[in-house]
């Protein structure tokens, strides 16, 4: 794999882990003003957790590159 395919795709990694965790609170927030506490901390708490690890992932595979 080319160093700029590498770095290309860990930053679309990372622009994909930030709109899932900004998603998660969004998607929570509507379900917390619905009255659904339980589900709105789970969708978020989920989504923050599934974000993370694809921007991480993203920003390992970006740094591998040797661009940062």
């Amino acid at each position: 794999m080319s160093t700029n395919y590498r770095w290309a795709l860990g930053k679309a990694l990372e622009g994909l882990g930030l709109v899932v965790v900004l998603w998660g609170l969004a998607y929570g927030i509507v379900l917390g003003m619905r009255e659904e506490g339980l589900r709105s901390m789970s969708v978020e708490l989920g989504a923050c957790a599934a974000g993370v690890v694809v921007f991480l992932l993203g920003r390992l595979l970006e740094r591998s590159a040797g661009r940062s």
